[in-house]
């Protein structure tokens, strides 16, 4: 900013002659002129100038020395804090003041469901099939059409959350929904996450997964990219099973009587898809007008058999062991996921079976 600089010189002594056609009046003797000095709201002025260039000066030096944050894409209150890394790297269009002008399309969003207390399932899943860093995220992304986040809530607890923000920070693969993520409120996490998934992506399917299962995302992407005459799928390993109401036994459903003795077909918890038209149906539900049961996968198998929906049952999405043609691994019947999977993960990652065959053999070409 420019400053002004006033300056003072002495006035030279003037000399007004007046004539008249009358009369020539004498002049009086003028004194010599005194220096006055400068005015104290020029000073004051000066000053404030000054001031003001100097903290312009040292804050634009500052903003330049600053490396500018990647911004956090949010739509409604949910958070993918990895759009930011995918927009600078795919060359998005971007509209700052509303989010993104598009929702990147994909074959498929896959959610990985976590808690503030997996941090050691993560950590294991991203030295396995996980991809450990931004640019490994988008080139599976760029090889399979999937993209893939860990979906977890809020905590009331400061110290979680600047845990979780810590994480954030270094691996940008997560999508932050706006619920309080606790066990006991899995059915409405499961919900949002739906709602969240469908407003930040325009994917053909959506995949709730858990963090504890092997999967193989080539495969998982050729389930998906299976042609299928109805619009309207549910894809898992689905069961049936005795409707449990004792309290005191794991599963406990309190909603039991309004189902019966056995449950309907749904499919397992660990890993499921809906296709995008189903979504849709989710996404704009209004809020209390689905019954929530106890159990996450019956509440969504519930709302599956309202929705009158294809159920599409693989039985390579709950394998217990790896083969030729497993998608997901885990250790069924034992555990709901893998026993011990932060171990039982990095020992799967180490067979050959596991992480080295082929998406597909030969004899697979028709099951495509």
């Amino acid at each position: 900013m420019p400053l002004f600089s006033h300056r003072q010189s002495s006035p030279l002594p003037t000399t007004t002659t007046s004539y008249s056609s009358k009369l020539l009046k004498p002049l009086k003797p003028t004194s010599a002129s005194v220096p006055t000095r400068t005015p104290l709201p020029i000073i004051v002025f000066s000053l404030i100038s000054l001031l003001i260039g100097l903290a312009g000066t040292i804050f634009a030096v500052a903003a330049l020395r600053r490396s500018t944050p990647l911004p956090v894409f949010r739509c409604g209150k949910s958070e993918d804090t990895f759009r930011a890394f995918y927009s600078l790297s795919n060359n998005r269009n971007l509209n700052h003041n509303a989010g993104l002008i598009e929702r990147p399309k994909l074959l498929g969003f896959v959610g990985i469901q976590t808690g503030f207390g997996a941090a050691d399932r993560r950590a294991a899943l991203r030295t396995t099939w996980f991809p450990s860093d931004p640019d490994g995220l988008l080139r599976l992304e760029q090889a399979t059409g999937l993209a893939f986040r860990f979906v977890i809530g809020r905590s009331k607890d400061a110290k979680k959350m600047a845990e979780l923000q810590k994480e954030i920070d270094k691996y940008r693969d997560f999508l932050v929904i706006d619920i309080k993520d606790e066990y006991v409120s899995l059915p409405w996490k499961t919900l949002e996450f739906f709602k969240a998934a469908f407003q930040q992506f325009e994917a053909d399917y959506y995949v709730k997964a858990d963090d504890d299962i092997y999967l193989r995302p080539d495969r998982l992407a050729t389930l998906l990219a299976k042609e299928r005459t109805d619009s309207r799928t549910y894809i898992g390993c689905m069961k049936k099973g005795p409707v449990i109401t004792d309290p005191k036994m794991k599963w406990y459903e309190k909603s039991g009587h309004l189902i019966g003795n056995e449950y309907f077909q749904h499919a397992y918890a660990p890993i499921y898809g809906l296709s995008a038209e189903v979504v849709v149906s989710l996404a704009t539900a209004k809020n209390n007008s689905l019954r929530m049961f106890n159990n996450e996968d019956v509440t969504i198998g519930s709302w599956m058999l309202a929705m009158n929906v294809h159920h599409e049952d693989n039985r390579f999405l709950c394998d217990p062991r790896c083969s030729p043609r497993s998608i997901a691994v885990w250790d069924i019947p034992k555990c709901s996921g893998l026993c011990n999977p932060a171990i039982r993960m990095k020992e799967l990652h180490a067979m050959s079976m596991c992480s080295k065959s082929p998406t597909l053999l030969p004899t697979d070409a028709d099951d495509r």
